[in-house]
């Protein structure tokens, strides 16, 4: 998984009815794009994630799809 500042974090719901969390990427903390990263979630709250098999990096130039669920904030 590589990641770069300004990509977004889809962290998957695990269990039925729970939303997927995005988050925004502030930091690449690893080398090359590798993980950790420090994020921003919508809420403003900022953490440092090395993610697993349940998130997915999607890009800049791609775009979040609005069936990403989860607390979206449209300023991410």
């Amino acid at each position: 998984m590589r990641a770069s500042k300004g990509d977004r974090l889809v962290q998957h719901g695990r269990v039925v009815g729970q939303h997927d969390q995005v988050s925004e990427v502030v930091e690449v903390m690893g080398a090359e794009g590798n993980p950790p990263y420090r994020v921003r979630f919508a809420d403003g709250h900022e953490a440092v994630m090395s993610p697993g098999p349940d998130c997915q990096v999607k890009h800049k130039d791609e775009g979040v799809t609005p069936d990403a669920g989860g607390d979206r904030d449209p300023r991410l």
